[in-house]
């Protein structure tokens, strides 16, 4: 694959384009939609809801770790995973403006 020439493009579109890659898996929208609606949840509890191995949930949620878009909250032995209010918010600012511009 070749080289993206990320300076051509504004920061919002090299941000959106790296967060529609991260969230661009069905597993990873599935996952997000389960986190959102409870709140919070472990990778246990992902595996049964989305009868994925945890081996692939985990790979999966180290993508969007690593995106910002959730984040780990250890609590004993097991972690809750947690949406990042923040990041998520300014996904959907970029993706509202990116719609209405090519709208208007």
């Amino acid at each position: 694959m070749g080289i993206t020439k990320d300076f051509l493009f504004t920061e919002a579109q090299n941000t959106l384009a790296n967060m529609y890659r991260v969230i661009g898996h069905p597993a990873r929208i599935a996952i997000l939609q389960i986190i959102i609606m409870n709140g919070g949840i472990t990778n246990g509890n992902l595996s049964n809801s989305l009868r994925l191995a945890q081996s692939t949930i985990s790979q999966h949620l180290n993508e969007l770790k690593s995106s910002g878009l959730i984040y780990g909250l250890v609590t004993g032995p097991s972690i809750i995973y947690r949406i990042d209010q923040q990041k998520w918010d300014e996904v959907q600012e970029l993706s509202s403006h990116f719609i209405l511009s090519i709208t208007q």
